[in-house]
């Protein structure tokens, strides 16, 4: 006989969910048509994009929590999702089953103007579609929705919080930057743990130091760790730091 366990496991695996295709504790390839910018109107584009779901995740129960991952810009391009696994939480996911977040990583397309449009890469407005897709769509905890990023998403992890600030619960930007005379006001209800480099010539320090001093200037709750020996790699030491996520995880929306 076969036993329920076995058919919920057989359904959960290969249904998807209003387009969404799940296997506890494995990550699998996704795509989602969202519009190129806010207005009802606008034309659509495919986002491609990693999903992975827990080993305890299930359809009803513990809601868990969504963590968006945004790449740097190494890991660029089209449906080419076997990149965006080269580093953070994708990467990890790969060897940890029991990864305590629904992990979602998309994948951006290389920046059509070079170095210059990378701080702006990441799209903010289509970003917070996929994130109400999932949250939509999966057992997610609207309480605990969390962002990171590195290099280029770090810069995209600092303007979709600044966009959306009431969507999240925290976020941990890694060598990226932002625009402290426009985004230090809105960012001041949000936790966030930012960390660089002190070596970093690609995206230089005082880049996230500006931005954490000017949201710190405006009564927010933000971090900086720097690393005096890292160039701009300073995203493995953090993501293999676990304490990154229990720091994520202390937070709550609505304890703000």
């Amino acid at each position: 006989m076969i036993s329920p366990a076995f058919i919920l496991g057989f359904f959960l695996m290969t249904e998807p969910r209003q387009g969404i295709a799940i296997d506890p504790g494995k990550q699998l390839p996704q795509a989602l048509n969202v519009r190129v910018n806010e207005e009802a109107s606008a034309p659509t584009e495919v986002m491609h994009y990693l999903l992975f779901t827990p080993s305890n995740y299930k359809a009803e129960g513990e809601r868990l929590p969504l963590l968006l991952f945004l790449h740097g810009l190494g890991e660029c391009g089209k449906n080419q999702l076997e990149r965006v696994k080269t580093h953070g939480p994708p990467k990890l996911v790969e060897k940890r089953p029991d990864f305590p977040f629904v992990v979602a990583s998309p994948q951006c397309p290389m920046p059509k103007g070079g170095m210059k449009d990378v701080p702006e890469a990441w799209k903010a407005e289509q970003l917070i579609q996929l994130v109400d897709h999932l949250a939509e769509s999966l057992h997610i905890d609207p309480d605990r929705v969390y962002v990171t990023g590195l290099s280029m998403g770090g810069f995209g992890t600092w303007r979709l919080v600044s966009k959306y600030p009431d969507r999240f619960a925290a976020a941990l930007p890694i060598c990226g930057g932002g625009k402290p005379e426009t985004m230090a006001a809105t960012l001041t209800g949000i936790p966030i743990w930012a960390f660089h480099g002190a070596l970093d010539e690609t995206v230089p320090l005082v880049k996230s130091q500006e931005i954490v001093d000017a949201v710190r200037a405006a009564g927010g709750d933000v971090e900086l760790t720097v690393y005096p020996e890292i160039e701009h790699d300073s995203w493995t030491r953090t993501y293999e730091n676990e304490e990154i996520y229990e720091w994520l995880l202390s937070h709550r929306r609505s304890d703000r």
